[in-house]
């Protein structure tokens, strides 16, 4: 495991366990992370929620939470002599913004998409980092469509899961194919059709997977996915459920062609999982040695004495006007400014002497590749900017 403390990116602390604050460096990453999410989901055709923390208790009953899922609830709290709840899932939200309006066959599929803080109790002695925590950021979808739908909006949903791995870095994945339990709810016919459709996705998809007889949710079947870090380690983020349980709880319908209420299918799904657990997962892949696109501090100009500090800080403030996260250093002798450098992760190192104050440029040094010679301001920037943009390397 990666020391927390050194790469000062997270912390939990006094506040609660199981209670994660984001610190500057490693809410920047968290920035990065929910950022490129965003702009995925919105180039698939996702709309983009936010909702409360908590809702009146009676909502918990009507999901089932309050009957199937309290152990893992916070106690209730009174406001105003009515009952209300932190929420444990963000699935009933996303039904309350579908019942709004009536829909039409022709709406569909709707896609709702959020980055939700959920809170679920856990006890101390189950926590454990970033990987099990009682307040976390789930990247939470849900998708309502027709029966003849449900093949199309699962390769769809690989198809992004994929898309938005690959972007972290991920290229493998263990597959599982979870069936009907004994216990369900859903007719027959639906059940089929749905574990069919998984199975044509994934078939289409052209990814090997493994069947688990019976381990499907009792509302209806899913792909899980775990996985692949740099270690051969696998982790479970991504998730796909069929649900035929909170449609009918909430009662949700939509007009078909001849005028008449049916009700939809409704798809869970989340790709990331949680952003605190796939930021350990990352921390965990990468080592602490995140990617120049990914890190939160990409440049450091590193002064041969503090004489330099001025022309540092001029080109620091150039390198931000680009975009680039970039800070000065000073204060140590530059072996150990950049062992520091080095310790910290640091991609770039921009170091400035005399020399370089007399030419206007910088001698870059890389993480990766060492000594990079000295380069014009404006051609560092440029590299820079190219290698971000590009996720690649310098």
């Amino acid at each position: 495991m990666i020391d927390p403390c050194i790469l000062d990116k997270y912390l939990q602390d006094e506040a609660g366990g199981g209670l994660v604050f984001w610190h500057p460096k490693g809410a920047i990453v968290r920035h990065i992370i929910e950022d490129a999410w965003k702009r995925i989901h919105i180039q698939h055709g996702y709309d983009l929620l936010y909702t409360p923390h908590v809702a009146k208790a009676d909502l918990w009953k009507i999901s089932g939470h309050l009957d199937f899922y309290k152990e893992n609830m916070f106690d209730q709290m009174e406001i105003e002599e009515e009952l209300y709840q932190l929420r444990p899932m963000n699935c009933p939200y996303h039904i309350l913004v579908y019942k709004r309006k009536l829909h039409s066959y022709r709406d569909f599929p709707i896609r709702v998409a959020e980055l939700g803080t959920v809170y679920r109790y856990e006890l101390s002695g189950s926590l454990h980092g970033l990987f099990r925590v009682r307040g976390f950021t789930q990247d939470d979808a849900h998708i309502f469509c027709l029966d003849d739908q449900i093949k199309d909006e699962i390769r769809g949903v690989l198809d992004l899961t994929e898309e938005i791995l690959l972007q972290f870095g991920f290229d493998k994945y263990e597959v599982n194919l979870s069936t009907r339990p004994e216990k369900s709810v859903g007719g027959d016919d639906i059940w089929e059709k749905a574990t069919v459709a998984l199975k044509d996705a994934l078939d289409d998809k052209g990814w090997s997977y493994q069947i688990d007889d019976g381990g499907g949710a009792f509302y209806g079947p899913k792909i899980d996915l775990k996985i692949e870090d740099a270690l051969g380690r696998k982790w479970q983020c991504s998730t796909i459920q069929v649900d035929f349980n909170l449609p009918q709880r909430f009662d949700i319908t939509y007009v078909d062609s001849n005028q008449e209420k049916k009700r939809p299918i409704m798809i869970h799904r989340a790709v990331l999982g949680s952003l605190e657990r796939f930021f350990g997962v990352l921390v965990e892949h990468y080592a602490g040695d995140f990617p120049l696109w990914l890190s939160p501090i990409q440049a450091r100009l590193l002064p041969v004495t503090d004489t330099q500090l001025e022309y540092c800080h001029e080109v620091n403030n150039r390198l931000k006007a680009n975009g680039i996260r970039s800070e000065v250093c000073s204060g140590e002798r530059l072996p150990k400014l950049i062992r520091t450098s080095e310790k910290l992760k640091i991609p770039l190192m921009a170091v400035v002497g005399p020399k370089e104050v007399e030419t206007q440029t910088v001698t870059v040094r890389s993480r990766s590749g060492g000594e990079l010679g000295t380069m014009a301001i404006d051609d560092f920037i440029s590299k820079a900017k190219y290698a971000i943009e590009n996720r690649t390397f310098f």
